[in-house]
């Protein structure tokens, strides 16, 4: 499940997009002020941040500017009433991913939400290893070797392609349709039992079936990777 921090500092504003992005299957925190902003980014780590510029104390501008004097890379969509070139010119010069003017349609909203989490997605994907660790296994993505306790273990080719399809998302959800349409080629309209029983596999060979510790389950949406 994808984490999005809004900062805004309207109580209602704020309480209105929470409600739409729960309704969207993402884990969301609320901060109304530039300080627990940049705390909240810090250690809460959220996979998108919603930032409003005009906040109490320590403005939108400067929260944009310590997240990224941090190293993070998290999208970030500015959310604000300012409109002014200007306004939006310095945003992206402190590397804003997008800017969104009030009043917004929500729909449009969500919609650039999602697609930034899948660019993000994409990004770290092209930047996996050739190799990767979890526990006591580890997989060389060149040799497509895995091993549990140094032991060779045999995964069939999707239960192989679909762990790969979850580690690439770095933690975040992923729905039993966009896995068959990612591992089986699948339409996404098309549903079945087939990523259970591959999770069921994964498990079993690589994780604890009875207690998974990595291949964990998003209640009613579908699987994530826990490192």
């Amino acid at each position: 499940m994808s984490r999005i921090l809004v900062v805004e500092d309207n109580a209602d504003l704020a309480a209105g997009i929470e409600y739409n992005l729960a309704l969207e299957g993402y884990d969301v925190s609320i901060a109304a002020d530039g300080r627990s902003a940049i705390r909240a980014a810090t250690e809460w780590k959220p996979d998108l941040v919603l930032l409003d510029l005009m906040l109490p104390g320590v403005d939108g501008y400067k929260v944009l500017q310590e997240i990224r004097s941090g190293g993070s890379r998290i999208p970030v969509v500015i959310l604000t009433a300012r409109g002014e070139e200007a306004d939006k010119v310095r945003g992206f010069r402190l590397d804003a991913d997008q800017y969104v003017t009030k009043p917004f349609g929500i729909l449009e909203l969500l919609e650039r939400i999602a697609a930034l989490l899948r660019r993000s997605a994409r990004d770290g994907a092209a930047s996996t290893p050739m190799s990767l660790a979890f526990g006591d296994v580890s997989v060389d993505l060149g040799s497509r070797t895995v091993l549990r306790g140094g032991r060779q273990v045999q995964l069939t080719p999707k239960a192989y392609e679909l762990l790969l399809a979850l580690v690439r998302r770095g933690g975040m959800v992923a729905s039993r349709a966009e896995l068959l349409k990612e591992v089986w080629g699948y339409g996404a309209f098309i549903m079945t039992r087939t990523v259970d029983s591959h999770v069921a596999e994964l498990r079993r060979k690589i994780d604890d079936p009875d207690n998974p510790r990595h291949i964990i389950t998003v209640w009613k949406v579908g699987y994530r990777f826990e490192r």
